[in-house]
């Protein structure tokens, strides 16, 4: 990897170059505090004050993900998804996946989008949550995860919402190996209109787009 791959890499991850960036300048000021005592106090105060961005700014972004927290920060690669004309665009996020916020029966969650994933899969506490009705004949399938193959309930979302898309009556798996994580399957996917990637943008074209409920 030659260094145009390497700074091509950390302008796609802002926080890794911001911590990176606040190491050597402490490290720096570290070494000429003999000889410059105040020039080297300050860097690596200054050092200092860039690793504590990083860290609050990292968790900023966990909580992005794991709270009912909507915020947007562009700058860091957390915009927030938009709905604009008939289509709803998802931007990637840092890590290298696409996260949509959602609504399940009105309650709020992130859903990991997974083009390699049949059906759309909850988590137990967000189907306790939403309140999921169980598929009547109570018809469980197998899913394999990384802890192995696992048996997973059948259920059904009266309403997944997502900006201008809505999708009722979704079967959906309900997958205690999945922890509190939630994702986004093909079966709904095929429902819509179209879906495409452009660039580092999702976009989400419904037949029928409905009025925009913020999530």
């Amino acid at each position: 990897m030659d260094l145009s791959e390497i700074a091509s890499y950390l302008a796609e991850q802002p926080l890794l170059a911001l911590a990176m960036a606040a190491i050597f300048v402490s490290v720096l000021g570290g070494m000429i505090r003999r000889g410059a005592p105040m020039l080297g106090g300050f860097l690596r105060g200054l050092g200092n004050l860039g690793l504590l961005a990083a860290l609050l700014l990292t968790i900023a972004q966990v909580t992005r993900f794991t709270t009912g927290t909507d915020f947007a920060l562009p700058q860091l690669g957390m915009p927030r998804q938009s709905v604009e004309g008939t289509e709803t665009r998802v931007p990637m996020q840092p890590d290298g996946h696409f996260w949509i916020r959602a609504a399940v029966n009105g309650v709020e969650r992130d859903f990991l989008v997974d083009t390699g994933a049949t059906l759309t899969a909850i988590s137990p506490g967000t189907a306790n949550d939403a309140d999921i009705r169980q598929n009547p004949m109570n018809r469980s399938v197998l899913m394999r995860t990384a802890n192995g193959t696992i048996q997973a309930q059948l259920g059904t979302i009266d309403e997944l919402r997502i900006g201008n898309i809505v999708a009722r009556d979704l079967d959906a798996v309900v997958a205690p190996g999945l922890g509190n994580a939630n994702v986004i399957g093909m079966n709904l996917l095929s429902r819509l209109a179209s879906w495409r990637v452009e660039g580092r943008t999702l976009i989400l074209v419904p037949h029928h787009p409905q009025p925009v409920d913020e999530v």
